[in-house]
């Protein structure tokens, strides 16, 4: 269906990203001969949205299909690759590869890490709960950005400036898809950073704005269920239009196949 999601299981995702963040070589901005010669490696989450929106969207897909780790956010995303024949069986939210990875860099010397995204409240409450629960990963920044779908340059040279004046280890998006993705698409070059993760909602489910869906939820693939109940306005969509368009394109695949 044209993206290739990382078959990798959730542990194995962690692996890979906490890998490249103790081992990657980091330069200046600006480097040798005025060239930066370090780009940020980053993480999206793919679900039947995402990718509905994306084909109205050249520089979201475009976004997508440029990320390091690309992993199946969505259990329409996990049935896709099995009624195609892929390897991917399990799903690998946001959320996992937060939790995941910040126990890891926690328990292993910590890091510095900085939020982007959501409003100036929910950011303070994220950082409050980082230092209370990781006292060893050192919050070095939060920005909010303002609300709107599209950034001047102006905008985003402040983001960028503000984001490399704190050198951060780990950068966490939450502006919700598609503009976090783009974002980052657009600006890796310029971030100084090791790894950045587009993980939406999860700013919300961490700073107990919003509560993720209990775990029966989740391993029954139907995680969306409450938070739709919870944010009907700001959901609906994904289950009346997105979800019938993924269906129908995963028919088409799938047929295209067998002839």
């Amino acid at each position: 269906m044209g993206y290739a999601v990382d078959a990798l299981s959730v542990e194995e995702s962690i692996d890979e990203i906490y890998y490249f963040l103790r081992h990657a070589q980091r330069f200046d901005v600006g480097g040798r001969h005025g060239s930066k010669t370090y780009q940020c490696r980053w993480l999206a989450c793919l679900n039947p949205h995402s990718y509905a929106v994306a084909k109205n969207d050249t520089h979201f897909e475009m976004a997508l299909s440029n990320a390091d780790w690309l992993v199946g956010d969505g259990v329409g995303i996990v049935i896709a690759s099995w009624v195609l024949g892929g390897r991917l069986r399990v799903r690998v939210t946001g959320s996992d590869i937060f939790y995941g990875l910040t126990e890891r860099l926690a328990n292993s010397g910590g890091a510095r890490v900085f939020f982007l995204g959501s409003a100036e409240d929910t950011l303070q409450l994220i950082k409050n709960r980082m230092n209370r629960e990781y006292p060893n990963i050192e919050v070095v920044g939060t920005y909010s950005p303002p609300y709107k779908d599209f950034y001047s340059s102006h905008e985003i040279d402040e983001i960028v400036a503000t984001v490399n004046a704190a050198r951060p280890d780990v950068l966490w998006v939450g502006l919700t898809a598609p503009k976090q993705e783009k974002l980052i698409q657009a600006c890796r070059d310029r971030w100084d950073v090791t790894f950045a993760g587009a993980i939406g909602a999860v700013f919300d489910f961490y700073a107990g704005k919003v509560h993720r869906s209990s775990r029966i939820f989740q391993r029954c693939g139907l995680e969306w269920l409450p938070r739709l109940i919870q944010q009907p306005r700001r959901l609906w969509k994904r289950m009346l239009v997105s979800a019938p368009i993924f269906l129908w394109d995963l028919i088409r695949a799938r047929v295209s196949r067998i002839g």
